[in-house]
Parts: C-alpha cells; sequence; structure tokens
C-alpha cells in the first residue's frame, strides 16, 4: 500500500471536477467584471498585469499553507482544487497577457509588449515567492506562540 486512498483518482471524481468547475467559473467572472471595470490604456491593460501577480501571490500563500498543514487529502484537497486550481485558476489569465502582448507587437509596439509580458512574470514569480515566504512564516509564528506541546 503506497499511502493512496482506494478509488478512483481525484481527476476522474465528477465531484472534484464540478468544485473545479464552480471555482473556475467564479474566478473568471470577477476578472472579467475587472477587466471591463478597469480597461486597458494605451493597449497596455494593467488591470491583468495585477490580476496575475494577484493570483500568483494567493496561489503561493494557498499551496505552501495547505502543503504545511498536512497531506494533500480531505479538505486540504477540496480546497486546493476549489481555490487554487478553480477560482485562481480562472482568475488569473496568461493567455490574455499572450494575447494583449502579440496585438502589441503586431503594431510595432515592441517596448510595450515584450516590456509588460516580462513585467508580468517578474512580478508574479516575485508574488508567488512572497506568499510562500508569508505563509511559512504564519505557520511558523503559530507554532511558536502555541508553546510546547504536552
Amino acid at each position: 500500500m503506497d499511502g493512496r486512498p482506494a478509488g478512483r483518482p481525484p481527476h476522474l471524481r465528477a465531484g472534484l471536477i464540478a468544485l473545479v468547475a464552480l471555482g473556475g467559473a467564479l474566478g473568471t467572472a470577477v476578472r472579467a467584471v475587472l477587466a471591463a471595470v478597469l480597461p486597458p490604456v494605451d493597449g497596455i491593460s494593467w488591470t491583468i498585469l495585477a490580476i496575475n501577480v494577484a493570483g500568483a501571490f494567493g496561489l503561493g500563500l494557498l499551496l505552501e499553507h495547505l502543503a504545511l498543514s498536512g497531506p494533500d487529502v480531505g479538505r486540504r484537497r477540496t480546497v486546493r482544487l476549489f481555490v487554487g486550481t478553480g477560482v485562481l485558476g480562472g482568475f488569473t489569465t496568461y493567455s490574455t497577457l499572450a494575447d494583449d502582448t502579440a496585438r502589441l507587437l503586431d503594431v510595432g509596439r515592441w517596448g510595450a509588449g515584450a516590456g509588460s509580458a516580462l513585467l508580468t512574470v517578474l512580478l508574479g514569480l516575485a508574488a508567488v515567492v512572497a506568499g510562500t515566504a508569508l505563509a511559512a512564516g504564519l505557520r511558523r509564528r503559530a507554532t511558536a506562540s502555541a508553546g510546547p506541546a504536552r
């Protein structure tokens, strides 16, 4: 026995698939509203950049917290799939970044296209590292304040 629960693997379970789909619909709806309310400025979608960076931070925070809390089973798996894969997966949109970048490059705005793409990726990387570090720090703080086990 390798520690995995018996039965269908998670990616084949209808309930978990529906959970990811629901989360994805919610995340996508929030992104669509924000993008409509805050349209691109001079062809650059600062809203999409902020969404991708915020999503990267949230994913780093979530996944580190869940990883430090125990194995990916039960409630932790459900939260990871709904919030991480679903909500944050639907919220972030690197495909829109790629499309916006291509549009800028097509009209000869190489600096703006390459700059916004590079900025999004670098800030996204920094954000996921920051989210991971925050979750680890909060966990250390909670463990220290709980004191020694009796």
